[in-house]
């Protein structure tokens, strides 16, 4: 025990019992420290790896695929990225990352010592913590180490610190911490995060929005304003203080930026339009250039799509299949599960049960909870009450009865779809039908839009591409095109009158039938297109022979080894995609020229040099002429005419042009329904069917079914395109009002098919010095 007014002796290992002995024993160690460290660095240089990584940095930059009018439309990487130059870094953005990481990272020279000894002083048997690491370190181990906090691992960061130090300039430093460092959400880079959370560039950021941004990388998961917003505020805050302490941002900056609301992308980062088919045709044609390089070089894309045309194309079929969902009535929940009692249990059923099942733009699943015919109440998949009333249980009105049948009977524990609009909630369901659209530029083949399917992310199959389906009436055109070489013209006659064939279909008689089931007699062949006639379709078809037709359709890019060698080919009974139909009716559009429809315009690596370019053909080029320009023009006029009083009248109607020109098609039991055509020089088709083919419906054609779809696409593509007027080339003249090549007028031969010569008209005697009267020309 010590005497009064002695000095206490302490052992060092004791703690000391005044703030200045606790301070110079801090010294002492710290000293000790720096040191061990300065010899362990000495020790360490020589044998520290090469820091080429950083010094020769290629940043792993995701391949991103745009519209022609340069709009995000498809990403594909395992790090999203976005590498921005420091000199295009905002000042401000780059002060938030100082203010709150390294505040002296100008002034050391890779190890911030001032900073250091604070770290040490708050944890003197912990080593370096990580808040003493300078931004040069977190380069050093974001690159080369691991995060394990060992002196061994410190040491080599550090060594790997002064060399970076040494090689860079403080700028270039800077900018690789920017790039590199993980910000959460699969973002990687500050100019990712932007787009990630906030779906803007660096520059278009506030001070607020880059606060938010600095406070991520000592803890993207701990800080993510996605899944923790009230950690991300508190940090957030913490960078606004910095920044107004070192006094980056004046008092008022600071005051605006504490309070201003932020608006958080909770969807990650989204695409400027619903182009996910054409992305990954994009990508699979990249990808069989490059291999795994194409999703880490920063490969850009461009494509010939429209970001309006995709838009009114996408929302068109969208429309349109719904449209056609809810003709057929309500199928019944997509399933049903338990309602445990427990509550957690019941939220944890609810939760399993709709992560399961993926939204569809708009088409939300739900769980019930309570339902009546008056009122439905559901929980849905972000766990929101939801409650549904009058109009909005119309379509499942038959689940709510009290007689519902069991397979469409909504109760307790169903799970629905629902949508909202106009702030009101409705029943709806997902639509088992499949369709595609898809157009070119009917000069250069050039897409303009391509949709695939309903939701790419439920049926990634390419209906556009992929879909090989029966073609119905759609395929007459070629037929009645390849008439004219044979010197027939619209205005030859063909015989509408029951027709068997005996032998035809597999030896037994075939007797083809017109969809309305009624005859006409004698009708024009310009007439029989525009009402799609079969039986006049056959006859023509005999007439021009099979394989002339067969051989014929290769001019169009048709597979003709796809198409049979019999009568049925007049009726549509081959495969086609949508968008072989989308190039041979372009044929017809652009005056006989075949195009190949192509879809990517440029590839460039990420500093904008051209991988590959893809010129598109000059429109009109002779060398690509497949038809007689007088083929293409007479063809063209037989089109029109079935837009304007045909089976595909409600085109011209709707659309209120006069170049609009096209075709439906049906085929046996409406199995598939299609509508090909064009207007100006815009080449558009349409599809609709179910992938396990079956009917679409007794009272479904292809002008309730595709035609709606096209039309509404039209809607927006010719809305600032001038009418397209063809004037007839020579070669063409006209006889019995209508066209015909000026190498068959004033013969008889091809003037009908099949259609009997009248009988002659009785003449009553008559007085020798009566005038004889002259009988009417067949």
């Amino acid at each position: 025990m010590a005497l009064p007014g002695e000095q206490t002796l302490t052992s060092p290992y004791t703690r000391p019992r005044t703030a200045r002995g606790f301070f110079l024993l801090a010294a002492v160690v710290v000293l000790l420290i720096i040191g061990a460290v300065i010899y362990g660095v000495a020790s360490l240089l020589p044998n520290v790896p090469s820091i080429d990584a950083v010094t020769d940095y290629q940043p792993k930059i995701p391949l991103r695929i745009y519209t022609a009018d340069h709009v995000l439309i498809g990403e594909f990487g395992e790090e999203h990225r976005d590498f921005v130059p420091i000199a295009k870094v905002p000042a401000l953005m780059k002060k938030a990352v100082l203010a709150i990481e390294d505040k002296r990272f100008y002034e050391h020279g890779g190890i911030d010592w001032i900073r250091a000894m604070g770290a040490v002083r708050s944890n003197l048997g912990g080593g370096f913590r990580q808040g003493g690491s300078t931004i040069t370190m977190q380069v050093a181990r974001n690159f080369f180490l691991s995060r394990e906090k060992l002196i061994g691992r410190k040491l080599n960061e550090v060594a790997l610190a002064y060399k970076i130090e040494g090689k860079l300039s403080k700028d270039e430093i800077l900018e690789l911490y920017m790039n590199q460092i993980y910000l959460g959400q699969r973002a990687y880079g500050f100019g990712s995060a932007s787009q990630t959370y906030f779906g803007k560039p660096l520059a278009s950021l506030s001070v607020a929005e880059m606060a938010m941004l600095a406070g991520l990388p000592q803890n993207p998961a701990r800080h993510n304003p996605v899944a923790n917003p009230k950690r991300a505020r508190q940090r957030q805050q913490l960078v606004l203080k910095s920044m107004r302490e070192l006094d980056y941002i004046t008092e008022a900056q600071y005051r605006q930026a504490q309070d201003e609301p932020l608006r958080i992308n909770q969807k990650g980062r989204e695409f400027g339009t619903h182009a996910e088919y054409v992305a990954e045709l994009a990508r699979q044609v990249v990808y069989a250039q490059l291999k795994e390089e194409a999703y880490t070089r920063g490969i850009v894309v461009t494509t010939t799509i429209v970001k309006a045309d995709q838009d009114a194309a996408y929302q068109s079929m969208r429309r349109n299949v719904l449209a056609y969902d809810q003709r057929h009535g309500y199928r019944g929940p997509e399933a049903v599960i338990d309602l445990p009692a427990d509550p957690q249990q019941r939220n944890d059923a609810i939760d399993e049960a709709l992560q399961k099942r993926r939204s569809s733009d708009g088409l939300l699943p739900a769980v019930v909870l309570a339902a009546s015919p008056r009122l439905v109440r559901a929980e849905t998949v972000d766990g929101a009450t939801i409650e549904i009333t009058g109009a909005g249980l119309k379509f499942a009105a038959a689940g709510l009865s009290a007689g519902a049948k069991n397979a469409v009977r909504i109760a307790p524990g169903a799970i629905v779809r629902v949508s909202q609009e106009n702030q009101k909630w409705s029943i709806v369901q997902l639509p088992q039908v499949a369709a595609a659209f898809v157009s070119i530029d009917a000069g250069t083949g050039a897409y303009r839009a391509l949709v695939g399917g309903f939701d790419f992310n439920l049926h990634k199959f390419n209906h556009v591409t992929q879909a090989w389906r029966q073609p119905g009436s759609a395929i007459k055109p070629f037929l009645f095109s390849s008439s004219l070489e044979k010197g027939f013209s619209p205005a030859t006659r063909i015989l509408d009158a029951p027709l068997d064939m005996p032998g035809e279909d597999a030896g037994r008689t075939w007797s083809p039938q017109n969809d309305d089931g009624l005859f006409d007699g004698p009708i024009t062949m310009r007439y029989a297109l525009a009402h799609s006639k079969n039986i006049a379709s056959v006859r023509l078809l005999r007439a021009v022979t099979v394989p002339a037709m067969h051989a014929y359709l290769g001019k169009f890019g048709f597979d003709p080894a796809r198409h049979p060698t019999n009568l049925t080919m007049a009726l549509g009974t081959g495969a086609v995609t949508p968008l072989q139909m989308a190039g041979a009716y372009a044929v017809f559009a652009n005056g006989g020229f075949q195009v190949k429809p192509y879809l990517i315009s440029k590839i460039e690596d990420a500093r904008g040099v051209p991988i590959d370019v893809f010129k598109a053909p000059l429109a009109g080029q002779e060398e690509n002429r497949v038809l007689d320009a007088r083929n293409a023009f007479v063809t063209d006029s037989m089109l029109r005419d079935v837009t304007r009083y045909g089976t595909g009248a409600a085109a011209t109607q709707k659309l209120g042009r006069g170049d609009i020109a096209g075709k439906t098609g049906t085929t046996s039991d409406a199995v598939d329904g299609w509508f090909a055509g064009y207007g100006a020089n815009v080449v558009a088709v349409a599809w609709m069917g179910f992938d396990e083919p079956k009917s679409l419906g007794g009272r479904e054609f292809g002008a309730t079914l595709a035609m709606p779809i096209w039309i509404d696409y039209m809607r927006v593509a010719l809305a600032k395109r001038p009418e397209l007027e063809r004037r007839a080339p020579e070669g063409v003249l006209r006889q019995d009002d209508d066209w015909i090549y000026a190498e068959y007028a004033d013969t008889t031969e091809f003037k009908s098919i099949d259609v009997p010569a009248a009988p002659p008209t009785p003449v009553e005697p008559q007085d020798a010095a009566a005038p004889q009267q002259q009988m009417p020309d067949n």
